[in-house]
Parts: structure tokens; C-alpha cells; sequence
């Protein structure tokens, strides 16, 4: 009989017969239970720390990209004015912009080198001496300070080309120019340009949330562009002792409304207070007299330079030097005086003559497309003027009124033996009076048909421009139909001042009694007669 192994019995510990753990388990079931262990309050405890740890975490990370971001586009604001100040510093040093190279192109090789430029003293095309180019020279390289200027005179006197020479032989140091126009945004434009300020166009501020200030007026541009402007100034001022010049061509150009207006005063106020401090000279060069007649109304320190056409001494002699210098022509005295008769000093007619193989040819042609322009924008119609063309027609008649009044006053003057060659001229408020109206003249200077000067004297827009006035004034028959045109606008303008009245029927045989009497006619409603019909 095999013996079975002897097996320990398991004592179970909950059985009574274990008193020690019966003790331990009655001793354990007297203590409170929560239902959670000391290894859960442990992670409890341990996961709070965490969260914490990870909230102040996040808030350094946070707080640490808003400080990055905030440094970065504050440096980039700081870096972004510093560099505006040194573009504009740029524009302004030794050297010229895209647009002076353009318009000093006809004067100027432009692959040259800038100092070969201010050391050029001779050109093909400045061949004829001009006396204001010693008072413009002194503007633009700025010996003349406490002032700004208005330089004006007809066109093609030689304003711009004089300023333009007065560039060169600088080389543009300090200087900066711009043509004006009739919009103010291409006017904003066109001056950002001139002094290499991009108005905040390419800022990229808003990366960092920071709000670009362009998102406004085309005029509070050009007030911010004059403000960093100053900036060069005072800086300039300190180092080398002159001011800026900022050349503004074309002023004309600029409309005569309220927002040219305002244009004009902003310039005007920057122009006052910049001249006092001697921080930039601006110059602004128009062809008309109402520019000049807006800056006066508030100018204190504007000085006025008036560019007149060339006399006739310097003329001829320059004239005759020319042609024996690239013709080897020696061209007699007559044909001198004749062509001087014909075009007179103007600056562009003379240079046009004495490039053309026949002077006398050219001076034809000359005075041949004055006469045109004058006959296409004012010739007077007549007798048989349609109403409808009544206003063009005030304005031709005027033209030809004081044209008229012009061509008698030269005759006089030839007749008197007091005629010197300079052009008949009347006061501006007897031109007035002339055209009936003191708007229209200005009207007539915008397209070059008369012109004003700084004294207020109103004379042809130039001696071609007379010479046609001469011949069509001296047209068989011209004083007839200048004065049926009159007639005709005054009948127009009686029709138009005329009122119909019209009389509607009667009721109940009712009558109308006229009666005319001392130049009235009294017109009432009389009693109805029976039997007969209402009229």
C-alpha cells in the first residue's frame, strides 16, 4: 500500500481559529474608510503639480512669444523710420533722380559721371547768355537763404532749363525736383519719388499688428513727407550750413479749385516757415499769373523772378554766332532783324530758327501755327451764330476785342515812333473792362493766347502770337463781322431775357382788354358779354 505525502492544511486567515489576524481584521474594520488608497491621493497630489507646472509653462511660453514678437516689430519700426530718413538723405546727395536725368537729358550725356556733369560749362544747347541764370544759380546752390521763390514767364522762355543748368553745375547736391499736377494723388506720387519716400506703401508692420499709416488723404501724405523732410533739413542745416531746395515746375498745372487751393496753401505754410529757419528753399515755377496771384494773398518772404524773353542785342549777336559756328554761315544784319521781327527773343522759337537751314522759312511756320491755334480755339462766327454756341463765343469776341485793342495800340506806337520792339501791353483791369468779364482773361492766358505778367500788365503771349493778331485784325472786312458777332450775341441774349405769356381760353364769353400806353402794355380781364364768343 503506497502512503499518500503529507500535506500542510492552509489555515484560513479569516477563520476564528487565527486569533492574531481576527484581532488585526477587528482592529482595521475600526478605522474610517473613504473608499480611496494612499497610492491614489499620492497621484492625486502628484498629477495638480503637474498642471500647475505645465499652466506656468505655457504662461512663460506665451508670455516669451509676445516679448519676441514684441522686440522684433518694435525693431523693425525703429529700423524702418531710421531707414526712410537715409533713403530721403539719399535723394538729396550728390547725384540726380530718374526724373532730373530725364529732363537733364537734353542738356546732358546721362551715362556721364556726376562730377563730369558739374564741370560741363558749354552745351549745344546753351548758347544764348541769359541774365537771370546769376540770380537762379544763387537760389538753387542755396547762397540765397530766408526766401522762396516763384520764378515765371511765358513758355519756352527758359525757366526750367535755366534751373536745370544751375543743377548741373552742383550736381544736384541738395536739391530735389518734381512736376506739379492737377491731381494730388499723382502730385503725392510724383514728390515721393522726388525725395525716395514710399509713404509707408512698403511697410509690413501689420505682421506684427502694428497699423501702417497710409490709409488716409493724398494731402496728409505729402504733410507726413515734409515732416520726415524736415528731419533732413535740421540735420543738413548742422552740418553743412544750407538749406534743401525742393523745385516744384509746372505749378500752373495745379487746379484753380478747392483742392488745388488747399495744395497750394499746404506747400505755401511749409514754404513760409521753412524759409525763416532757413531749412529748404522751395521754388516753384508756373507759366500763369493766378499762381502767383494765390501766393501773394498770404506771402510774407516770396520773392518773384520774372524770366522775360531774350532782347534783341543778345539775340542777334548769339543768333549770328550760332549759324558761324555749325552753318559757317555769316548771316547779314536784315535777315537778323527780320527774323527777331517775326518770333522775337523767345527762347524756344529762337533755337527751333537757328537749327532750320531757312531761318525765314521757319519763322513763317512759327507764326503760320500761332495763327492757327488762335483762329481754332477763338474765331467769332458772325451773323449766323447758333444760340447754342453762345458762351464759346462770348469768350472769342472777348479774344478778339482786346487783340484788336492791342494792334491799334501798336500802330500808335509805330506812328508815334515810340515802338522799341517790346510788345503793346494793357493793365489788366482795362482788359477786364475790355471783355466785358474778369474771369475770362485767365481763360485766354491758360491757352497761350495773351499773358500776364508780375506787374499785372496783359500783353500778346508772344511776338508771334502778335503777329498773328496783326493779320487777323487787318483782314478785309474784320471789323464788320466782329460786330455782327456782338450783334448776334446780343440778340441771343435778348431772346433768352424774353418771356411768353400765354393766355388760355375764357369761360362764359369772358373778354381780355390790352391797352397800350407810354411804352406799357396793361392787360386785364373784363366783364363776360352775352351773345358773344370767348376769345
Amino acid at each position: 500500500m503506497q502512503s499518500r505525502p503529507i500535506v500542510p492544511r492552509k489555515t484560513d486567515k479569516s477563520s476564528p481559529q487565527n486569533p492574531v489576524l481576527l484581532a488585526g481584521a477587528g482592529a482595521a474594520s475600526d478605522e474610517p474608510h473613504d473608499g480611496r488608497s494612499n497610492d491614489e491621493e499620492q497621484g492625486e497630489r502628484t498629477g495638480w503639480r503637474s498642471g500647475f507646472h505645465k499652466l506656468v509653462e505655457g504662461s512663460a511660453t506665451a508670455f516669451g512669444s509676445i516679448l519676441v514678437l514684441g522686440l522684433a516689430g518694435y525693431s523693425y519700426h525703429a529700423y524702418y523710420k531710421s531707414h526712410v530718413l537715409r533713403k530721403m538723405e539719399n535723394a538729396f546727395a550728390v547725384g540726380y533722380s530718374s526724373v532730373e536725368m530725364a529732363a537733364l537729358s537734353r542738356h546732358i550725356d546721362p551715362s556721364s559721371l556726376h562730377s563730369d556733369l558739374a564741370m560741363v560749362d558749354f552745351e549745344k544747347n546753351d548758347w544764348v547768355p541769359r541774365s537771370e541764370q546769376a540770380i537762379i544759380d544763387s537760389i538753387v546752390n542755396g547762397t540765397v537763404k530766408g526766401q522762396y521763390h516763384l520764378i515765371t514767364g511765358e513758355k519756352g522762355t527758359g525757366k526750367t532749363s535755366m534751373l536745370l543748368k544751375a543743377m548741373r553745375r552742383i550736381g544736384g547736391e541738395g536739391t530735389a525736383m518734381l512736376e506739379a499736377h492737377g491731381d494730388p494723388e499723382i502730385f503725392r506720387v510724383r514728390l515721393g519719388k522726388a525725395l525716395d519716400f514710399e509713404f509707408h506703401e512698403d511697410y509690413i508692420g501689420s505682421l506684427f499688428s502694428f497699423k501702417g499709416p497710409r490709409d488716409t488723404t493724398a494731402l496728409l501724405d505729402i504733410e507726413r513727407a515734409f515732416n520726415k523732410m524736415e528731419k533732413i533739413a535740421l540735420k543738413r542745416k548742422e552740418q553743412v550750413g544750407k538749406p534743401l531746395v525742393l523745385i516744384i515746375t509746372g505749378a500752373h498745372l495745379v487746379r484753380d479749385d478747392a483742392d488745388g487751393q488747399d495744395l497750394l496753401e499746404l506747400i505755401q505754410q511749409r514754404a513760409e516757415l521753412w524759409a525763416a529757419s532757413n531749412l529748404v528753399t522751395i521754388v516753384f515755377v508756373s507759366d500763369d499769373y493766378w499762381t502767383l496771384e494765390r501766393l501773394m494773398w498770404q506771402a510774407t518772404r516770396l520773392r518773384v523772378t520774372t524770366v522775360h524773353d531774350v532782347p534783341r542785342d543778345t539775340a542777334l549777336e548769339a543768333l549770328k554766332a550760332f549759324r558761324s559756328e555749325n552753318f559757317g554761315e555769316d548771316v547779314p544784319a536784315p535777315i537778323l532783324e527780320q527774323v527777331y521781327d517775326k518770333v522775337g527773343g523767345r527762347l524756344s522759337f529762337l533755337s527751333r530758327v537757328a537749327k532750320s537751314e531757312d531761318m525765314i522759312r521757319a519763322c513763317d511756320a512759327i507764326c503760320e501755327r500761332e495763327k492757327r491755334w488762335l483762329l481754332s480755339h477763338y474765331w467769332i462766327l458772325g451773323g449766323d451764330l447758333d444760340p447754342g454756341g453762345e458762351t464759346q463765343q462770348d469768350l472769342s469776341s472777348a479774344a478778339m476785342l482786346l487783340a484788336k485793342t492791342l494792334v491799334n495800340k501798336e500802330k500808335a506806337m509805330r506812328k508815334a515812333g515810340t515802338y522799341d520792339g517790346r510788345l503793346p501791353q494793357v493793365p489788366i483791369h482795362e482788359a477786364q473792362q475790355i471783355m466785358t468779364n474778369a474771369a475770362w482773361i485767365k481763360e485766354h492766358e491758360h491757352n497761350n493766347i495773351f499773358t500776364i505778367n508780375s506787374d499785372g500788365m496783359v500783353q500778346a503771349d508772344s511776338v508771334a502770337m502778335q503777329h498773328a493778331m496783326r493779320e487777323i485784325c487787318e483782314r478785309e472786312g474784320f471789323d464788320e463781322h466782329l460786330q455782327a458777332t456782338l450783334d448776334r450775341l446780343d440778340e441771343i441774349e435778348s431772346l433768352q431775357r424774353t418771356r411768353e405769356i400765354t393766355l388760355k381760353d375764357l369761360q362764359e364769353n369772358g373778354e381780355y382788354h390790352a391797352k397800350v400806353g407810354d411804352g406799357a402794355i396793361s392787360i386785364k380781364l373784363g366783364p363776360a358779354k352775352s351773345g358773344k364768343a370767348s376769345k
